[in-house]
């Protein structure tokens, strides 16, 4: 104990010293002044100063100390302001995909309407409540739709487009089914009439062109169609080729006689007596018998023609053309539009001929066919033509208007 007072007093003593009153003299002028500085009010300076350093540390301190606490705070500030931004821009991006998708459904169901409405007269507010073919599917094809495919995870909104979306490929696949029955059907006909349908097919489509503008959603962006869509466009055109193909087949009597008095290839040319290819049919009758539009058509030639004599020609479509020769008369005119079994014109015996007939010519693609294969359809052929007849005939009154 007696140490540690001696060490005080050594040190309070070391502090003394370093505090001793000071007398400072001042010459001025021939005057001598003194200033007397006394330890104690050194003492007292001294510790003022040091008072004053010591607030001074504290404060510094303690602005360091704020700073180093409020720096993890200020971090984790930051780390928050920039998750929220990456938030807002993730949903901003999610409301764009959602916005951009709405519009690409948007854009599918225009499709689906123009198909159904274009192909099958379907009006489009009747397309959600009565699927197009649902009676002529199988059973999987109209089955109900099943949501549960769609992920619950999803929010509303999404889950609302993803439910629309299936049920917009469920409709595009019935239709398809549809399509492709009605054109199986077609080619079969087809096929039984002695023409090549994939020929036919290929032919037509030789004929299409026109500039590149690929499918693009409202948000401008090219979306996919899904698979029932993008096989719909090939079904649609086999469809409407093969169907109106069938149409456009003069399977009507273009005279009502009985008697046919010479067919199609090669015979002895009734002038000359050689052989000669005779391209058409040829029925006998009196002259003036009404000569009938074997399928419907649009007037496309009524006149003189060297060989034919008078003659009316009839462009049916799909490359399908009917000739009438040797005509007494006509009762129509170029460009007129006539119906399957619509009068013409009159039998007679005008051109080449040895007497009162009709000379009838069927050409597909600018090349004479035998018209027999066609006049002799099966009734089965006939009841699907009559269904092809029926859909295209709506489909052309329902433009018209």
């Amino acid at each position: 104990m007696s140490s540690k007072i001696a060490g005080l007093r050594h040190w309070r003593q070391r502090l003394s010293a370093l505090f001793q009153d000071h007398e400072i003299f001042i010459r001025t002028h021939g005057h001598v002044r003194f200033l007397r500085i006394s330890a104690v009010w050194q003492k007292r300076v001294a510790l003022i100063a040091g008072v004053v350093l010591l607030a001074w540390a504290a404060t510094t301190l303690a602005v360091l100390v704020n700073q180093l606490l409020t720096a993890d705070e200020r971090a984790a500030v930051a780390r928050q302001q920039a998750a929220a931004l990456a938030s807002e821009k993730r949903i901003a991006q999610y409301r764009d995909r959602v916005a951009e998708t709405a519009a690409d459904l948007e854009e599918r169901q225009a499709l689906l309407e123009g198909i159904a409405e274009t192909h099958f007269g379907i009006d489009p507010a009747a397309i959600a409540a009565e699927p197009v073919g649902a009676a002529d599917q199988p059973a999987a094809a109209t089955e109900p739709l099943k949501t549960s495919a769609v992920d619950p995870r999803l929010p509303p909104e999404a889950q609302a487009l993803a439910r629309l979306e299936a049920r917009q490929e469920q409709f595009a696949g019935r239709l398809l089914a549809a399509v492709n029955l009605r054109a199986n059907n077609a080619e079969e006909a087809v096929a039984k009439l002695g023409l090549n349908p994939a020929a036919l097919v290929r032919s037509a489509a030789t004929g299409r062109g026109g500039p590149l503008i690929p499918y693009k959603g409202k948000m401008g962006k090219a979306k996919a169609l899904g698979e029932s869509f993008a096989a719909l466009e090939g079904a649609l055109f086999r469809m409407e080729v093969l169907e109106r193909t069938l149409v456009a087949v003069p399977s009507g009597n273009p005279a009502n006689v009985l008697m046919m008095s010479s067919g199609f290839g090669y015979r002895r040319d009734p002038f000359t007596g050689g052989a000669a290819m005779h391209s058409g049919l040829d029925f006998r009758g009196p002259i003036g018998t009404p000569i009938l539009a074997a399928a419907p058509g649009r007037i496309s030639f009524v006149g003189s023609k060297s060989g034919y004599g008078n003659t009316v020609e009839i462009d049916h479509g799909q490359g399908m053309m009917t000739r009438y020769a040797h005509l007494s008369g006509y009762t129509t005119k170029v460009g007129a539009e006539v119906t399957a079994g619509e009068q013409i014109a009159k039998m007679g015996s005008t051109g080449r001929s040895t007497g009162s007939h009709l000379h009838f010519e069927v050409h597909l693609n600018g090349v004479a066919v035998n018209p027999r294969r066609f006049l002799e359809a099966k009734a089965d052929v006939l009841e699907v033509k009559a269904d092809a007849r029926q859909r295209v005939g709506a489909i052309t009154a329902r433009g018209a208007r």
